[in-house]
């Protein structure tokens, strides 16, 4: 498959949290309020803001204030409309008929051609966007048609899921589709918030438009309680943020680590525990790299038991890893049970023997002068879990003779480094994708930064599999595209560890949240308790 050059691959793959992990978050305190503000913290800061090159999570929770899709995730995974009425599936296109009173947040009405617009300027090599291959299949294309009132999205080639695959890309209208410089700092969408103020590293805040009628089920701007402006507040460290939770500073947020327990615990606190995507590591397959010999990777793996791992890097509070795909999934089943080299520290430091590297007197392995060194790269914005699950790792290789270092960056850092430098031997990155097609560029085809193959995969099983299922419609191709993961795992291409969740807590307002973004017309403030 291919894909454009990234220079910040993170997307559906990481923090993008593609999965449709729905879930309300309510306060239970009193009754609407209406009218006032509210405050949510994000992580980190998004970075630019233009929908074709958000693959960041923090990115797309920001954006799904201010956009909207052609159809909609719904809450038992189905897919339902949104700026488009209906549709019309073929094997390899699909036509969707537009709603007609659809506008854009400068007043412009939206039109077939400005969503043709969206799905072309992605697929366009010259934009490098880094959801192309990703959420738009590689090959589309779009056309459309302003007195039908109607869009068609083509693939070369029947393509599974092609309707599917359309609720999480954001579409651009008005004054963004001709200028897209104004998205850097900005929106331009037909969304029910418009971005009103940018200080990056600090806040963005959205004002409510008073015109908007197309939300999910029907639902507008003019529904009570709905809170008049969104204030997204940078806060890194979770600690802040369930302190500001907890004294009504702020109204929402998502916690992954032990700050979890006093949140659950917090009088007049709405929580809901949620799937946030999959705890794995990759390892890096680059010529120069030890790890592109899979005798190397397996031991490595071997060395590690993945069950002490998971507990440690969800904090306790995962569930075992089943698979790539989130729920609610589009083919069941185990795809990793019994497909990963299982625990054994002794035939670990055998296989490394025999795959050359032997240890010196400071017991750190060598081969042809060289050391086993690796890097490992991981992001701080995921809880201590993480910083403790990677200091886990770098221990156990330690043991089996490998000098490890230890490089934990922010969400930015780590895309550039996974792409831009490629300066990481393994990382740990969740995933969190709701159909196996969105993982396919990331996972074969060009190598970073040429394209999103950020590991350098060269997996001969896995991308034979994937080009059979993806010519069958969805259900038919479930048995091959869960047989093409398990042939990851069986190559050590990376090594799934937990299935992680997260707490999304909420004082004095409710909210819901699908796929890691925003229902921004669910949001309601509460009377404070």
């Amino acid at each position: 498959m291919r894909n454009t050059g990234v220079a910040a691959v993170l997307g559906a793959l990481s923090l993008l949290s593609v999965a449709a992990c729905g879930g309300a978050a309510d306060s239970p305190s009193g009754g609407s309020a209406g009218g006032d503000t509210f405050t949510f913290a994000i992580s980190s800061d998004p970075g630019v803001l233009d929908p074709a090159m958000g693959v960041l999570s923090v990115t797309n929770t920001v954006l799904s204030l201010a956009y909207d899709t052609l159809a909609r995730i719904g809450p038992d995974g189905k897919i339902i409309p949104g700026l488009a009425e209906k549709w019309d599936v073929k094997p390899d296109s699909v036509t969707f008929t537009l709603r007609k009173d659809v506008t854009c947040s400068d007043g412009s009405k939206l039109t077939p051609t400005d969503v043709a617009a969206n799905v072309n300027h992605i697929a366009d090599p010259a934009s490098k966007s880094p959801i192309y291959g990703v959420l738009v299949p590689t090959g589309m294309k779009a056309e459309a048609d302003d007195a039908a009132g109607t869009v068609t999205l083509s693939t070369p080639k029947p393509f599974s899921f092609i309707l599917q695959s359309t609720p999480l890309v954001f579409i651009v209208c008005g004054k963004g589709v001709e200028d897209r410089s104004v998205l850097a700092r900005g929106t331009s969408g037909s969304g029910p918030y418009t971005l009103t103020e940018a200080v990056p590293s600090d806040h963005y805040t959205f004002q409510i438009r008073k015109d908007y009628t197309w939300g999910p089920g029907g639902a507008t701007t003019k529904e009570p309680g709905l809170p008049a402006k969104v204030v997204l507040k940078v806060v890194p460290n979770e600690q802040t943020a369930a302190n500001l939770l907890i004294s009504g500073d702020l109204n929402g947020a998502v916690v992954y680590g032990p700050d979890r327990a006093r949140l659950e615990a917090s009088p007049g606190m709405g929580k809901t525990v949620q799937a946030s995507g999959n705890g794995q590591f990759f390892y890096h397959q680059g010529d120069d790299r030890p790890a592109k010999d899979p005798a190397v990777r397996k031991a490595l793996t071997q060395a590690i038991n993945l069950k002490e791992l998971a507990g440690i890097a969800s904090t306790g509070t995962g569930r075992p890893a089943t698979g790539l795909v989130l729920e609610p999934r589009p083919c069941q089943g185990d795809t990793v049970t019994g497909h990963v080299p299982a625990f054994d520290a002794a035939a670990a430091g055998a296989a490394l023997d025999a795959a050359g590297w032997k240890a010196g007197a400071d017991g750190i392995r060598a081969k042809d002068g060289r050391k086993l060194e690796l890097r490992l790269l991981y992001a701080t914005t995921r809880g201590p879990g993480v910083l403790a699950a990677a200091e886990y790792l770098a221990a156990a290789w330690k043991k089996a003779g490998v000098d490890v270092k230890l490089n934990g960056v922010i969400d930015t850092k780590l895309s550039e480094s996974l792409n831009a430098t490629q300066d990481w031997d393994v990382v740990w990155l969740p995933i969190g994708v709701t159909l196996p097609t969105q993982l396919v560029g990331f996972l074969s085809g060009p190598a970073a930064s040429k394209g999103a193959n950020f590991s350098h995969l060269a997996n001969a099983r896995y991308e034979e599999l994937v080009a059979e299922a993806q010519l069958k419609p969805a259900e038919e191709g479930c048995a091959l595209w869960l047989e093409s993961e398990s042939a990851l795992f069986e190559n050590a291409d990376l090594v799934p560890v937990v299935e992680t969740t997260v707490l999304t807590a909420a004082k004095n307002a409710k909210f819901d949240m699908m796929a890691g973004l925003f229902i921004p017309t669910s949001i309601r403030m509460t009377e404070a308790g």
